[in-house]
């Protein structure tokens, strides 16, 4: 089993910068890709960033690339997201989640993720 918990969320004006944290416990030796996702209330909910863990390798979405940073999983198990020049757009629940087979989604994109955290509010006001 494995645990996640989002932390770090909270409001910022447009261009500032937020840093979120997802602590992994448990069985986090057998991750084999992290991600980070966004839901807006009413709307699907949207892949953000992801990382496959053994590699480092980093990949974003369109919409956030360039301005969000997932560094390496630091030896704490703590996956973050630097959050550059945030946009009112990027006002979203955040939620972590981890996959210990493949890269994973939310819905019916395609494999959905092993485990998920409870996400974290971040908000951003114009």
């Amino acid at each position: 089993q494995m645990q996640l918990v989002e932390s770090g969320g909270g409001s910022v004006a447009a261009g500032g910068n937020l840093r979120l944290s997802c602590a992994a416990s448990g069985s986090v030796r057998n991750i084999y890709y992290m991600g980070w996702f966004r839901q807006v209330p009413g709307e699907a909910r949207e892949w953000v960033a992801g990382i496959y863990i053994r590699g480092g390798v980093t990949i974003y979405a369109d919409s956030v690339k360039g301005r969000f940073t997932v560094p390496p999983v630091n030896a704490q198990n703590i996956l973050s997201l630097q959050m550059n020049s945030l946009k009112p757009e990027d006002t979203a629940m955040y939620y972590c989640a981890a996959d210990l087979r493949s890269r994973c989604f939310f819905g019916d994109l395609g494999k959905t993720c092993d485990y998920w955290g409870q996400g974290t509010q971040v908000t951003v006001s114009s």
